[in-house]
């Protein structure tokens, strides 16, 4: 049966909100596929604003791969503003995909992509909007699967009660192997009914149903145990990795947005993975091991996504794309072949040991020079081993001189506060840093012109990393820091002016704290802070912490913790920590020694270049590194002016 689009009564809505662009759909490479042809609908959303989801690249690459599917149809939705919200709930128009307007209670699997934990709440107001039951006890067979994927899904515990099943690592193949699984089942008459479909994926071991599994705790409030209650599960849920990315090229039709969104831009990723170990980065351990994109294959990427989309510029996106073992050759070889189209190129960010100025230089030259980012990520020498973040002051200063000298004139450095062992000099010292780079940039430069950006992020402590056991500094501490790391930059009448200074006060990151490290009891909070009104809390101007740590108080009260014991308290070898049944590959033992090593100020090699340490994902997930040289090089596709060219030019080299 055919399901109607809400568009009519929808768009009797529009002219009364802020940007109704962004609910319209239809963008450039967008898919719509008739609903009756398909056995399996997904709809998949990143639950925030459709600026910041629209460019996701790991919805848009399952979008691609479902919709390349037979017989299988994906369709987005994103977090509708407040504004938009009241006005469907007055109206009873549900949760809506942009690409056809059907109702996301229609689907089969309602999939959600969290790169960060603070879209918690927007998640329950989709499932209210959507008419689907808040809680996965309460759903039947007429309601979708609720999917949890993303970094934040390596510990889904908070949001247990909201969702059905959790996938944790690489989607690709993840969720080619789930509609597998619920096309059988539902071809086979839907046996058995909701439990049964989740059973099979749970029997899988890369589908993590918690459901399946009962938490008991010991007085004190810690973890005791995690128990599969049913028999068949798994006690362990495996992540998922996809090996060559040459066989996985998405999206091969970037989305165009129709509205501004926050990155205007073609992007591709040329590495997954990342082994130079900082002990603070989530995303570089979980996505480990190093999958390099061969030069080749990111050449064809970069040809058919400008010829689909017309943007102007491409992001070579990786967690170090510097580290690429043939940057030099991807960069010289695609401002080569774009010269006379004037396509720009951009790095993320750049590691200071790996820029160099050809690098650079290449990245520059069709495009604008715009800033240079760097991410030294600890003021002082001392903090930058803690961290294993294996950079001196000597090679900052000297990178950065060069930039100056060769024409840059805005150079931005990102630090993190808070991070363990931190005290207040640690972090006064980035103050010294900036001093240095602005006086060694007019000396190179013989310019009074220039600037240095210091930005700063507070630290919060992640799972699956060495830094899962630390304390967190609280908010006030931070804030304090930070106070008295503001007033000496500003008091230096040399350099101050010269110097942008930018940071997140300490309150937000508590929140993140406190969903990132929480086991199921956070999901009264987080439900609490839904029922009292919270919505986007990645938003400054939407994020209330006062209202976040009363509901906290109130939730938390019954089984004797509070928002401190989850935040800032330091954890033990001992301790069962709520995402321990949950396998990223990494060693727990590795882990461990690695965070004693921190608290050591003991660095630690990049394991690309030197012998294996022993972390143990490679045999654990029978992966390995995947790196090159090839070899290759990149020529242009065709010869510009030289009559039509072969058809088969550009995949012969």
């Amino acid at each position: 049966m055919p399901v109607e689009s809400v568009f009519p009564q929808l768009e009797a809505l529009l002219p009364h909100v802020q940007k109704p662009i962004q609910y319209v759909g239809g963008e450039l490479n967008s898919t719509v596929k008739p609903w009756d042809e398909c056995d399996v609908r997904w709809a998949l959303m990143y639950p925030d604003a459709y600026e910041v989801g629209l460019p996701n690249q790991g919805v848009m690459i399952l979008y691609e791969v479902l919709n390349e599917q037979e017989g299988v149809l994906a369709e987005r939705t994103y977090s509708v503003w407040p504004d938009l919200e009241a006005l469907m709930r007055e109206h009873g128009v549900p949760q809506f995909t942009v690409d056809s307007h059907r109702p996301v209670k229609a689907f089969d699997v309602f999939g959600l992509s969290f790169s960060t934990e603070l879209g918690y709440t927007n998640m329950l107001t989709a499932l209210d909007l959507a008419g689907i039951p808040l809680e996965s006890k309460d759903r039947t067979e007429d309601d979708p699967i609720v999917l949890a994927g993303g970094h934040a899904a390596f510990n889904p515990e908070p949001i247990a009660d909201f969702i059905d099943a959790a996938v944790i690592g690489d989607g690709e193949q993840a969720v080619l192997d789930m509609t597998r699984i619920i096309r059988e089942w539902k071809a086979e008459g839907r046996p058995g009914g909701r439990e049964e479909v989740l059973f099979r994926l749970a029997k899988t071991g890369g589908v993590y149903i918690p459901a399946f599994y009962d938490v008991e705790y010991l007085p004190d409030g810690r973890i005791a145990r995690v128990v599969p209650n049913k028999s068949g599960v798994p006690w362990r849920v495996s992540k998922h990795t996809v090996m060559d990315l040459d066989e996985w090229p998405y999206p091969k039709q970037p989305l165009v947005p129709l509205a501004e969104t926050v990155h205007e831009r073609m992007s591709v990723e040329i590495f997954r993975g990342c082994t130079r170990g900082c002990r603070f980065c989530q995303a570089g351990m979980i996505t480990r091991p190093v999958r390099e994109r061969s030069i080749t294959g990111i050449g064809e990427m970069v040809d058919k996504g400008l010829k689909a989309t017309g943007f102007e510029e491409v992001g070579l996106l990786s967690l170090s794309s510097a580290d690429h073992s043939e940057i030099g050759d991807i960069a010289k070889g695609l401002a080569d072949r774009y010269e006379d189209d004037k396509i720009g190129l951009s790095l993320p960010s750049t590691r200071v040991d790996a820029f160099n100025i050809d690098l650079a230089n290449e990245l520059t030259r069709n495009g604008r020079r715009s800033g240079l980012t760097f991410a030294p990520e600890g003021g002082s020498e001392r903090i930058r081993k803690v961290i294993n973040k294996m950079v001196s002051e000597d090679d900052l200063i000297r990178t950065v001189a060069t930039a100056y000298g060769n024409g840059w004139r805005q150079v931005k450095l990102y630090f993190m506060c808070g991070l363990p062992t931190e005290t207040d000099d640690d972090v006064l010292q980035i103050a010294d840093m900036a001093t240095k780079v602005i006086a060694k940039g007019r000396e190179v430069s013989r310019s009074n012109d220039i600037r240095c950006t210091v930005s700063i992020g507070g630290f919060v402590p992640k799972p699956h990393t060495p830094f899962q056991w630390a304390p967190q500094l609280s908010a006030e501490e931070t804030d304090a820091r930070l106070e008295k790391l503001r007033d000496k930059i500003r008091g230096d009448k040399k350099y101050g002016r010269s110097i942008g200074f930018r940071y997140h006060d300490g309150k937000p990151g508590i929140v993140e704290g406190l969903l990132s490290r929480g086991d199921r009891r956070i999901g009264a909070v987080i439900r609490a802070v839904y029922d009292d009104g919270g919505r986007f809390d990645g938003w400054r101007e939407h994020f209330s912490y006062d209202r976040w740590m009363a509901c906290a108080d109130k939730a938390l009260a019954p089984y004797g913790v509070d928002v401190d014991w989850y935040t800032t308290r330091e954890r033990t070898y001992e301790e069962v920590l709520p995402w321990d049944h949950l396998d990223s590959g990494l060693d727990k033992d590795w882990l461990w020694e690695d965070w004693q090593d921190a608290l050591d100020e003991t660095e630690v090699e990049d394991c690309r270049w030197t012998p294996c340490f022993d972390c143990g994902v490679c045999p654990q997930m029978d992966t390995h590194i995947q790196i090159g040289p090839t070899g290759k090089k990149l020529l242009p596709l065709t010869v510009k002016n030289a009559g039509p060219a072969p058809a088969a030019s550009g995949h012969s080299h």
